[in-house]
């Protein structure tokens, strides 16, 4: 869940190396999996061609060992098991594929980095969903290395480029598209009894509100650069906070139906409770800046009273950030940044300025509606996942009749001997 200084390395219950860390979280990563050494030789020799077999067997081993340390890389590491990934799921995609009849021949071994918890499925579909995913999370991680640089001093400011910040946004409208495939075209191809064994992160629901939650801190990235362009209008800035709000509000609602119980799904409803909080409070404050430039005494009211509840939203918020920082797995309480650098100066000084001028206002009409906060106003919600579609099945599967493969004695006992020696 993004990136942050190593502390001594420690040993998994797996006799791997693996270093503990205290992560910072800009982009909020829920979880990264990684696929397991599989025996993929054995349950398909015989049924395809042996040159697909070690084709798939190696590519699958090159993701496998890439994956190993990505929580200690950096872009360039993500970019490297990203390209691993698009060569590796043109091959599986032949297995998932109906007329190869073999979707349930090879059990597929993932794991997650945070707790090694295994998954272990008899599916290729599993497989190719897993696949899709971890393009997602690894967009994701991209998105928050690409916002958390490592080679600030402790204690200074950090500097993030406009560019960088473009590629931020680039990244989480990739990770929504692939996470939004995975829900309307991957999901559908799972039978019921398979996605019964599924872990809680891979339910529709989490899968959407992640996919949700990218497009919300896509709209953060811009009100962020919408706030330090001097031609952005208020009102501008006022529509993309209230866009901001929709997004991080039907998240959360995606999750309404989902089993949360596990440190995954909590640390997601936590991350989210923080994120509307922070989105009303800036939402408010824009609303009530515009409402301020009436003339009648209610706009002046009403104002202050948006005011007052963006203040109110940004002392709750705080109390969030830290509920979610410290619920497992323990992350850094983040330095504000984007929108949010400002707003913890800006919405205090500008309710208690306002206040002070609009006092008079409000004890004169203290029993009135007018004190009622308003509503925020909706728009329509201008940002959608990136298209993603799969890629076209490897040529190597154009030749497979999915007819038993014809071996000499020869061969068959050279297979043997090559499996005999990597035991």
């Amino acid at each position: 869940m993004g990136c942050g200084a190593s502390i001594p390395i420690k040993y998994s219950g797996k006799g791997r190396k693996r270093r503990s860390v205290i992560q910072e979280v800009a982009v909020f990563v829920p979880t990264i999996r990684v696929p397991e050494d599989t025996d993929i030789v054995n349950p398909l020799r015989g049924l395809v061609s042996k040159e697909l077999v070690d084709r798939l067997a190696a590519l699958r081993a090159n993701v496998v060992s890439l994956s190993e340390e990505i929580y200690h890389g950096d872009t360039s590491a993500v970019s490297e098991l990203q390209r691993a990934l698009e060569e590796y799921l043109p091959i599986v995609l032949g297995l998932a594929i109906k007329e190869s009849r073999l979707e349930a021949s090879v059990k597929f071994s993932w794991r997650t980095l945070d707790d090694d918890q295994e998954c272990v499925l008899a599916s290729a579909w599993y497989e190719v969903l897993s696949v899709v995913h971890m393009m997602a999370m690894l967009a994701l991680f991209e998105a928050n290395l690409l916002l958390i640089p490592r080679n600030v001093q402790d204690g200074s400011e950090r500097k993030v480029s406009e560019d960088a910040k473009k590629d931020v946004v680039d990244s989480l409208l990739r990770a929504s598209g692939c996470l939004d495939y995975c829900v309307h075209r991957i999901l559908v191809q799972i039978p019921a009894q398979i996605k019964k064994s599924f872990p809680s992160y891979l339910q529709e629901g989490m899968l959407e509100a992640i996919s949700i939650q990218a497009l919300a801190q896509c709209v953060q990235i811009q009100l962020g650069l919408a706030s330090e362009c001097d031609k952005a209008t208020l009102s501008v800035k006022r529509r993309l906070a209230c866009e901001q709000v929709s997004y991080f509000s039907q998240a959360h609602y995606c999750l309404s139906g989902c089993d949360t119980s596990d440190s995954y799904g909590k640390k997601l409803l936590l991350f989210l409770k923080w994120k509307c909080m922070d989105a009303k409070a800036v939402a408010y404050y824009y609303h009530a800046l515009v409402l301020d430039k009436g003339s009648e005494p209610s706009n002046h009211i009403s104002s202050v009273c948006c005011l007052s509840a963006a203040d109110d939203l940004l002392a709750e918020s705080k109390r969030a950030c830290l509920s979610f920082c410290l619920a497992n797995p323990i992350t850094r309480v983040p330095p504000p940044w984007g929108i949010m650098k400002n707003m913890h100066k800006k919405i205090p000084d500008v309710a208690y300025k306002k206040f002070q001028i609009y006092g008079h206002l409000l004890e004169q009409n203290k029993n009135s509606a007018l004190q009622s906060l308003p509503d925020l106003p909706e728009f329509p919600l201008s940002l959608r996942p990136e298209g993603y579609e799969f890629p076209i099945t490897d040529s190597i599967w154009e030749n497979v009749d999915c007819q038993p493969q014809i071996q000499s004695l020869k061969e068959h006992l050279k297979d043997d001997e090559e499996v005999a020696e990597t035991k």
